[in-house]
């Protein structure tokens, strides 16, 4: 398990990442854009979105940080742009230290299964802190 740091961009992750890759001489980042999800019937993603980063991460003196553009019409305040992420292979943790966490604060993304995560949820605590929590399976923590 880990506790990793995740930061939100306005339109300009890609530079923001490939720029850290270079201050920081680690490789350059692998990059999946909005448009790369798998379509969902239920929602057609708009033009703008498309080219914009979903998820990348950097490797920076031996911490995992990642990296986004927020979705259009998401707000986004530069110095509210970062968030903890908990990754662990434990569901029950996960679903424990949501529970605790949300109370009094205001969830973003109920838990739930996602194409990238048996379970993922999102929230803002009581203190104004912003929390991810991803489920990774023990063959991708290996």
């Amino acid at each position: 398990m880990s506790v990793q740091v995740y930061l939100n961009f306005n339109g300009n992750c890609r530079e923001a990442a490939e720029y850290y890759a270079e201050v920081f001489n680690t490789e350059k980042p692998q990059i999946m854009t909005f448009g790369e999800m798998p379509p969902d019937p239920n929602f057609t993603l708009p033009e703008e979105a498309k080219e914009l980063i979903m998820h990348t991460n950097l490797v920076i003196s031996g911490s995992k940080v990642m990296f986004s553009d927020v979705f259009p019409g998401m707000p986004l305040t530069v110095g509210n742009n970062v968030s903890l992420t908990i990754v662990t292979t434990d569901m029950d943790e996960i679903k424990s230290w949501f529970s605790k966490l949300k109370e009094g604060g205001v969830v973003g993304m109920e838990l739930q299964e996602t194409f990238w995560s048996k379970c993922y949820g999102s929230l803002t605590d009581k203190f104004g802190i912003i929390w991810q929590f991803s489920h990774e399976s023990e063959e991708a923590a290996v």
